[in-house]
């Protein structure tokens, strides 16, 4: 491996981080990508604000949330010496928030986690935020997915299952 950076194939990624088991999959990727390849990274936390609540309110336990997921973005890339500016949005709609602030930030691509997650029935499920940004984003949209094993063994430990194939 080279020590210096290969010519950038981007410029700057949004890391769109929600505070679920795949923030440390997306920061990771998102390092090696800067590291490897001399990328700018923005680590994004939207905040989703109902109707209820005027977009400047005071989420209550938001904020704690938000800054333990800014932090957690920060300690890994200084693990990786990669420096990583981190951005906290208040909005009605994560997609659409996503897809605005890479537009603002002139971002080359946008990294987005998804958990593996089935609804009832066992249909795989990814939510509206993934396809509204593979729909409107202008740049490249990176999609990590959670491995299978991790998601059981993540359900397994919130209802206090093993699953087979991981001991105790």
């Amino acid at each position: 491996m080279p020590d210096t950076p290969s010519p950038a194939i981007f410029r700057r990624a949004v890391l769109g981080l929600n505070g679920g088991p795949t923030d440390p999959l997306v920061v990771k990727v998102g390092c090696e990508l800067a590291r490897d390849h001399g990328i700018e990274l923005v680590a994004l936390h939207v905040v989703e604000v109902d109707w209820r609540h005027d977009l400047g309110e005071e989420i209550r336990g938001s904020g704690e949330r938000a800054s333990a997921v800014l932090d957690m973005a920060e300690a890994m890339a200084e693990k990786y010496k990669i420096k990583l500016r981190t951005e906290l949005l208040q909005a009605r709609d994560v997609g659409a928030a996503l897809v605005d602030e890479a537009v603002e930030l002139n971002a080359d691509a946008v990294l987005l986690g998804l958990p593996f997650r089935t609804r009832f029935g066992g249909d795989f499920a990814m939510g509206s935020t993934i396809p509204y940004v593979f729909q409107n984003a202008p740049c490249t949209v990176f999609v990590i997915r959670e491995p299978v094993a991790r998601s059981e063994a993540r359900r397994a430990q919130t209802d206090g299952r093993v699953p087979t194939g991981i001991t105790a």
